[in-house]
């Protein structure tokens, strides 16, 4: 195996392993709030209350670009993996002039969408 497929097996891992921990975070609400569904390396959200109509949250892994993509309320966010000193890793962006992390946006998002506040448990 070459290193570009080391890199790219490693990444997969990584953000497969990220989305899902949020999808079984997500599968102890209520099936008539929201469903999370995992498929291949896109995680659907889909959301039945606090809305008019149902809602739609997308995250996916990008491995062309080494980042988890999300996509809900007409936004998208690019967020890649940081390591720190420790060897801890976060998923962080800097969108919409803010340093945001993976996690705590999704509950933003959800806390926007449900009306209520939203904390996964990872």
């Amino acid at each position: 195996m070459n290193p570009r497929e080391q890199e790219d097996q490693a990444f997969d891992q990584l953000a497969d392993s990220q989305l899902k921990k949020l999808e079984r975070a997500l599968l102890s609400y209520d099936p008539d709030e929201l469903e999370a569904e995992k498929a291949g390396d896109v995680l659907n959200i889909t959301l039945f209350s606090g809305q008019p109509q149902q809602s739609k949250m997308v995250l996916n892994r990008h491995r062309a670009a080494r980042q988890i993509w999300m996509a809900a309320q007409r936004r998208a966010w690019h967020f890649d993996l940081v390591r720190d000193g420790a060897g801890q890793s976060t998923w962080r962006t800097q969108a919409h002039g803010r340093d945001e992390e993976l996690v705590a946006t999704v509950q933003e998002v959800l806390t926007a969408l449900l009306k209520r506040p939203v904390k996964l448990a990872l």
